[in-house]
């Protein structure tokens, strides 16, 4: 086990061992006391299995560990980027409508969930975003898969946010329902940032993709690591590292100048 001030990794075994170990290694159970609903955000751009997508395997252990410790309203809630399929036909594929039938957690698809309009006068991309109302009353555990990326250079919690984009505005034009975001990738996906972080994040680089975040070559050899922690900067540069990447290189994982953020009903 491994451990600095902001991130704690540890070799992967099971997710039936390894999840709860590096949850208890990192006390989340503190964290879990008082909330009235968790989000639990996995990486689900589209259809293709593990480890192009966050298994269910891991956010079944997750909903074991936080059932232990919370009574809070359990949500598995994503977004998915696909040109084709929806959400909703995503987690069904994946085998999340029998994850969500079998542990009793509700799902939502956020491409379609109620919208609030924010504004940060600070942003050149994003000065206006409209993201998902239970964003900013929930507690939001993310949990995405080690992976390269073509445009980001890496995916990890911090890209794993674009989920909440709704493609009612952030389709921009293209076949995925995030294009949006594709121009100037690494800014925009920064000033997303700027308004909306994963409370804890839970990464899972028992893999690893090397090259590519919809397939090509896995980590040779695999990984073997989970990877969690309260800062989801931190966490991002600690998984580029794993995959040979210098952190400094990528600018999305650094956070901009805080600015206040204004709220309305959109």
């Amino acid at each position: 086990m491994e451990k600095t001030e902001k991130v704690t990794e540890i070799e992967f075994v099971s997710y039936i061992e390894s999840v709860p170990g590096i949850l208890e290694m990192i006390l989340l159970d503190e964290q879990l006391k008082d909330q009235g609903t968790i989000l639990l955000k996995p990486n689900l751009v589209n259809a293709s299995p593990f480890p192009v997508t966050t298994p269910p395997q891991l956010v079944e252990a997750v909903i074991k560990y936080v059932r232990k410790h919370s009574s809070a309203r359990l949500i598995i809630a994503e977004g998915c980027g696909d040109s084709v399929m929806d959400t909703r036909e995503v987690f069904a594929s994946l085998g999340y409508n029998e994850l969500s039938k079998n542990m009793d957690v509700e799902l939502l698809d956020l491409n379609h969930a109620p919208l609030v309009r924010l504004e940060n006068k600070g942003n050149k991309i994003f000065p206006e975003m409209f993201l998902p109302e239970i964003a900013f009353e929930s507690f939001i555990i993310s949990l995405p898969v080690l992976k390269a990326h073509s445009l980001a250079v890496i995916t990890g919690t911090l890209k794993n946010m674009m989920g909440f984009a709704p493609p009612k505005h952030y389709a921009g034009g293209g076949s995925w329902k995030k294009a949006a975001f594709h121009a100037g990738m690494q800014q925009s996906v920064r000033e997303l940032n700027s308004y909306l972080v994963p409370d804890f994040s839970l990464m899972d680089a028992s893999v690893g993709l090397s090259q590519y975040h919809l397939g090509g070559p896995v980590c040779d050899p695999p990984v073997k690591r989970l990877l969690a922690g309260y800062d989801p900067f931190e966490l991002d540069q600690a998984g580029a590292r794993l995959l040979g990447l210098d952190p400094d290189r990528i600018a999305h994982l650094f956070p901009m100048q805080s600015f206040p953020l204004t709220f309305f009903k959109a």
